[in-house]
């Protein structure tokens, strides 16, 4: 009878697995698809001094990330309270790092392409 109920149990696990491992390949599928096609309306965009296309990436990487801790840390399972705290830590600092790349990054370009400095690499 325990058998059984472990049995179950062991069903469920290897579902919950499936399905995550579906939606991870499914998330990662387009990702790769985009990233060989770049579509020239996601490209030629800008919002915010990034294309589209890199905002998409940045959007789908963030939502594998968040899925990957609540599937694999089991983060459904938690209080509310804890989930908040580890999630939203999470996603305000990659908004933050993405900010920081950003303004530097767009800070890098200018500096290069105004010709202050060179292009000796």
């Amino acid at each position: 009878m325990a058998h059984d109920t472990t049995h179950g149990v062991h069903a469920g696990a290897k579902k919950r697995i499936w399905q995550v491992f579906i939606i991870l390949s499914i998330l990662t599928i387009v990702e790769v698809v985009l990233g060989i096609i770049k579509p020239d309306f996601l490209v030629h965009n800008d919002l915010v001094s990034l294309s589209f296309l890199n905002w998409i990436f940045i959007v789908l990487t963030i939502v594998k990330a968040y899925y990957i801790v609540w599937a694999f840390m089991h983060m459904e399972h938690e209080s509310g309270s804890l989930r908040r705290v580890v999630v939203w830590t999470g996603v305000f600092l990659i908004s933050y790092l993405i900010a920081i790349l950003l303004i530097e990054g767009s800070y890098i370009q200018e500096i290069y392409s105004d010709g202050y400095i060179t292009w000796d690499f």
